[in-house]
């Protein structure tokens, strides 16, 4: 999984130098970099993601991700003729919360209703719903997909 999430994330740095140019105009606004950028560069990462398991190390590596295609996008600020790149708070603010991780989380959720309202006989259903004869081996547990997607209807239902 790490692998093609590794994968994913150097296309979308692909895409980006490959329109860098249109990202660095000044002719553009940065609303409209800023919809490329969640049409264009996001849907490439973020392809098939509602099956990755996400871990500590996988989330910092999107964020960080995200987060230097945003600064790139948007620029520094000019505060008394001095130059600063924005800090990761005022990205986060600019982007209303809406993370690559947030969005992954909620395209989990939606792949999680499409199974639930399936019919019991497609293949995907049948794997989702099966359980092993078996025990789990000794020591900690591998986080499995369903770990995941319980621990994001937590993060859901807690107040804010």
């Amino acid at each position: 999984m790490e692998e093609e999430i590794k994968e994913r994330i150097a296309l979308g740095n692909k895409v980006y130098f490959a329109n860098k140019m249109m990202f660095q105009s000044r002719l553009i606004s940065k609303r409209a970099k800023l919809k490329l950028y969640y049409s264009v560069i996001r849907p490439i990462v973020t392809y098939s993601c509602e099956t990755w398991i996400l871990k500590e190390t996988i989330i910092n590596k999107l964020l960080v991700f995200e987060r230097k295609i945003l600064t790139k996008i948007l620029g520094p600020n000019n505060e008394n003729d001095i130059w600063r790149i924005k800090t990761n708070q005022e990205l986060d603010d600019i982007i209303k919360h809406k993370n690559i991780i947030n969005f992954i989380r909620v395209q989990r959720l939606s792949w999680l209703g499409h199974i639930e309202r399936m019919q019991g006989t497609r293949t995907v259903k049948a794997i989702y719903s099966w359980k092993p004869f078996s025990r789990r081996p000794k020591g900690r547990p591998k986080t499995r997909w369903v770990d995941d997607v319980r621990k994001d209807i937590q993060k859901l239902k807690e107040p804010n």
